[in-house]
């Protein structure tokens, strides 16, 4: 799958977000190693912190089907209804997740307003000095 469509199968998990308090939808798409793409999108909760980044969905997806080595991901998001325009990173959360099951010299982000428009970070950019399993003596 090459950058485009994985940027563009985010934008595609967008439409499912479930926002209707912040207003703000994120949807994701998270390429394993095998090719398989897992979507996601953010979905909240009256009490708030029950809710879930789109980022976490993609990937407890796949954690779920047996996946555990990914390669990249893509994420998008801004207010609901509207299009995009300004970049949209993961959050803390979601990267110390990402960290847990990948590379961060290899894990590849990508972040962007269209399928043409986007840029790329790995893991280890958007979360130096990270804390992983090797850190628990595994």
């Amino acid at each position: 799958m090459t950058d485009i469509e994985l940027v563009r199968a985010a934008i595609t998990a967008r439409e499912n977000a479930y926002a209707p308090y912040s207003h703000f939808a994120v949807g994701a798409a998270l390429l394993c190693a095998d090719g398989t793409v897992y979507g996601g999108c953010n979905i909240e909760n009256a009490a708030y912190s029950p809710g879930n980044c789109a980022e976490r969905t993609a990937i407890f997806r796949a954690v779920f089907d047996g996946h555990r080595d990914f390669a990249a991901i893509a994420v998008v998001g801004g207010p609901q209804g509207q299009p995009i325009s300004e970049l949209c990173a993961p959050c803390g959360v979601c990267r110390q997740v990402m960290r847990e099951f990948c590379d961060p010299a290899t894990f590849r982000i990508l972040m962007g307003t269209s399928d043409t428009e986007y840029i790329e970070s790995t893991l280890e950019e958007l979360l130096p000095y990270s804390f992983g399993p090797e850190n628990l003596g595994k």
